[in-house]
């Protein structure tokens, strides 16, 4: 009876991620996106510093290849745009080598999309729409979705409007290391701070935001949080307006982030020397470096046209869309 049990569970679990898939590929089509590939095995998996790939290894020969299972198909993707594709996405397996967690795996699925000659706010408006058709869609196969998510507002706020709102101060007037870190200190001692010298910038935003305001978004059906600050630019543009800010921005339901994107910079230089800084702060931390982003290069020097892209995780999406607690597979 246990393994009945079991069997029907997981049959149901599969049969959900299965059918958010194809409503997925039913919005994209609709929308005119041509849905492509890009290769997992690649020279380099990504650029962020806190972001750590597997390295893959030759059985046979018992060697360590030059090969990483990507964490991102996002230099793959930007390739294809610089050589003239529009509209595209992707729906394939990452990989990235971190601690298991609720809402962490070292596999998932996720799902990347640009839009070519575009500004970030049309994938804004994509995200809602999204969220809104998938859930008509799994409805009309009798799956029972989250009635507070299709009910609410979708809101929108800047991370400085939502430090004002919670902290009641400005983040954009800490955007030196040493101001931060003693505003800390002395409005939230309840904060455990390492010595200054031990942290960055973001490690001092990352400690008051994970610790003050995440808390808060479990309250939010759907927020929008959107021009962080430029020390989180990666590989973004900043606002031409208050380069304080860059356009980038992250969606949570219910607490949960699901995904993240970039109005993506375009700029090869700027992007070296964002590279330079990221491999310095990689090493200082964690005591490797990677190779060249090579791809993202030559793309760029080819020319990537301006665009705009996001990475959203599948089983994060269908847990607050279906609220189930483990939507995981393998």
């Amino acid at each position: 009876m246990l393994k009945a049990e079991t069997s029907q569970s997981t049959y149901h679990k599969l049969n959900n991620l299965f059918l958010l898939l194809k409503a997925i590929r039913f919005f994209f089509n609709n929308n005119n996106f041509l849905e492509v590939m890009t290769p997992p095995a690649v020279i380099n998996p990504g650029m962020e510093p806190h972001i750590h790939p597997f390295k893959l290894k030759s059985v046979l020969q018992q060697l360590d290849t030059e090969l990483y299972l990507h964490t991102s198909p996002e230099f793959h993707m930007k390739e294809l745009l610089s050589h003239g594709f529009k509209d595209i996405f992707t729906l394939s397996y990452c990989f990235r080598d971190e601690p298991a967690t609720p809402i962490h795996r070292n596999q998932f699925i996720m799902l990347e999309w640009y839009r070519k000659n575009a500004h970030y706010t049309q994938i804004m408006d994509d995200c809602e729409n999204l969220i809104k058709f998938c859930m008509d869609y799994l409805e009309s196969k009798s799956i029972s979705t989250n009635q507070v998510l299709k009910k609410s507002d979708f809101q929108r706020m800047t991370i400085q409007e939502i430090f004002l709102e919670y902290l009641n101060w400005d983040i954009l007037d800490f955007l030196n290391k040493t101001d931060l870190y003693h505003k800390i200190k002395k409005d939230h001692p309840e904060i455990p701070l390492p010595t200054i010298s031990t942290l960055s910038w973001d490690d001092c935003f990352f400690l008051v935001f994970l610790n003050k305001i995440e808390p808060q978004l479990e309250k939010y059906p759907y927020l929008l949080l959107y021009e962080y600050p430029h020390h989180l630019c990666a590989l973004s543009t900043l606002k031409e307006s208050d380069p304080r800010v860059c356009e980038r921005f992250e969606i949570y339901v219910n607490g949960v982030e699901i995904c993240n994107c970039f109005n993506e910079l375009t700029n090869l230089e700027v992007q070296k020397k964002r590279f330079i800084m990221q491999q310095k702060e990689k090493q200082e931390l964690y005591h490797y470096t990677l190779p060249e982003p090579s791809v993202l290069y030559e793309s760029l020097k080819r020319g990537l046209p301006k665009s705009a892209g996001i990475a959203l995780g599948i089983e994060r999406l269908l847990k607050v869309l279906t609220r189930e607690s483990n939507p995981f597979w393998n």
